[in-house]
């Protein structure tokens, strides 16, 4: 599957797109720990509460089932002003 990170997400994590091999469907937070549990400055970038995730390119949640085809996306929350 692949994975995008944007905008400060991105930044500090010096990676705007990784591809992950799954074999079997399983949830964005389990996607997420796995990428939290490669160490810093992974482990801060992706534990914010207040992470936002898209899957094809609509808005989900943790529990979203992803596949090996699918798209996900991780970006921070969207400020206005």
């Amino acid at each position: 599957m692949k994975i995008l990170f944007f905008a400060s997400l991105k930044e500090r994590l010096d990676c705007s797109e990784l591809t992950l091999d799954i074999e079997q469907p399983c949830s964005i937070a389990q996607i997420r720990e796995q990428l939290i549990n490669k160490g810093e400055p992974w482990t801060s970038a992706l534990s914010a509460a207040n992470l936002l995730m898209a899957l094809n390119q609509e808005v989900a949640t943790s529990d979203t089932q992803v596949t090996q085809n699918d798209e996900l996306a991780f970006f921070p929350p969207v400020t206005g002003g």
